[in-house]
């Protein structure tokens, strides 16, 4: 059974950036995809992005396009997420995701983490 981890967020003030980081532990397989969800007071758990195992794949959600970068370190078994320019709507809390499929594809994700707070204020 696979656990993941989040780290990374915080508060912040609006333009300024953070790193969040999940470390997956537990899992020996491998060709996952590794995403980002959040999920912001009163809305519904979305996908913020996703990589495939190789990298080469990445999904943005428009509303973070240009400002958001994910990435992964397989051999630490370990996604990240740069955000930069954050804004008070980024305000959410964080959960990172694991699981086989189209990284672009909500349903792909089957295991989450316990979630991290990014609170952004204006």
């Amino acid at each position: 059974q696979v656990q993941l981890v989040e780290s990374g967020g915080g508060l912040v003030e609006a333009g300024d950036s953070l790193r969040l980081s999940c470390a997956a532990s537990g899992r020996a397989a491998s060709n996952y995809a590794m995403g980002w969800f959040r999920q912001g007071p009163g809305r519904e758990r979305e996908l913020v992005a996703g990589i495939s195992w190789s990298g080469r794949s990445t999904y943005y959600a428009d509303s973070v396009k240009g400002r958001f970068t994910i990435s992964r370190d397989n051999a630490k078994n370990t996604v990240y997420l740069q955000m930069n320019t954050l804004k008070p709507e980024d305000t959410a809390v964080y959960y990172c995701a694991v699981g086989y499929g189209l990284a672009y594809v909500r349903s792909t994700y089957d295991r989450w983490g316990q979630g991290t707070q990014v609170t952004v204020s204006s």
